[in-house]
């Protein structure tokens, strides 16, 4: 199969993924740390977040074809969501793996080798989740972003979990170590539920960006002085895609080959204002034409079913 632009990101992804697996196992083996053992079971499921998104790119970079003519793109959402839902699993079952020891506190043993194992690890996920933030955001890539903030969560994580074993050090409070693991894995719910609502909202045909809508609106409205009106603008983003569709109002003696260039123009402008893909598509209408004004916004016609 053909390696796609971002699959290389995503393989960076599954790398540290079992880098820190092994540096955490290691940390929890050697400590007996409820903390460690927590943040190693959540790297299993960024491993698996990689995996299953790494297939997700590939699906959704596929072309159009006879059963999906819009493409696949939409595929990265679902990719987003299963992170989401696999975050909230992880901070669930950190709870749970955290409240059998407040209720009996056990000791912990060889505390700085363990703490020296997980800051490798944190440092490993540190890098490669900015690197993923920074490119998903830069390529318009959800799937990616979504990765990185997995990773940064993991990072907080590392970071609940070495403050809580250097407190257990100095004090030897050991009810710190499962308190802070909770902690946590509060600030990760959140995480989850935030990835699981922007692909709730992308599978729902949610329009491009503000600022995106203001430069499409800038441009349109500049071609008044040409006698070139537009209304029913609507957008949505289904992955990296954008679709952009509109109606052009144009003088009604113009000839159909007018409003075909004059279409095409627009079009190719409006894709120019953005780096990543998009689809545009207009409706030639004559101004001042009543009827021009029947079919604004998503219903053409009203049909009322009893």
């Amino acid at each position: 199969m053909k390696q796609t632009p971002l699959s290389k990101f995503l393989y960076l992804s599954i790398a540290a993924a079992v880098v820190t697996i092994l540096l955490k196992f290691y940390a929890y083996h050697v400590t007996g740390s409820v903390g460690f053992m927590s943040d190693a079971l959540e790297s299993f499921v960024n491993l698996f977040a990689a995996v299953f998104g790494l297939v997700m790119l590939h699906i959704s970079q596929r072309p159009a074809d006879e059963g999906h003519e819009y493409g696949h793109s939409k595929a990265e959402y679902f990719s987003s969501a299963m992170e989401g839902a696999l975050i909230l699993i992880a901070a669930l079952s950190i709870i749970r793996s955290a409240i059998p020891r407040i209720i009996e506190p056990k000791p912990l043993e060889n505390l700085n080798t363990g703490l020296l194992f997980s800051l490798l690890a944190s440092l490993v996920n540190l890098v490669v989740g900015l690197i993923l933030i920074k490119n998903g955001k830069e390529k318009r890539s959800l799937l990616l972003e979504a990765d990185g903030r997995h990773l940064m969560t993991d990072v907080w994580t590392s970071v609940g979990v070495i403050a809580g074993i250097v407190i257990v050090k100095f004090t030897g409070w050991l009810m710190i170590d499962p308190v802070i693991a909770i902690l946590v894995a509060i600030n990760i719910l959140y995480t989850g539920y935030k990835l699981i609502s922007r692909s709730a909202s992308g599978l729902m045909d949610a329009t491009i960006p503000e600022e995106d809508l203001r430069k499409i609106r800038v441009y349109l409205d500049s071609l008044q002085e040409k006698q070139i009106e537009y209304h029913s603008l609507m957008t949505r983003t289904a992955g990296q895609r954008k679709f952009i569709s509109l109606h052009l109002l144009v003088p009604g003696e113009w000839t159909v080959k007018q409003g075909h260039d004059w279409a095409d123009d627009v079009e190719e402008t409006i894709i120019g204002l953005f780096d990543e893909p998009v689809t545009v598509s207009t409706h030639i209408e004559p101004v001042g034409d009543p009827s021009s004004m029947k079919d604004i916004g998503i219903v053409r016609r009203e049909i009322i079913i009893d």
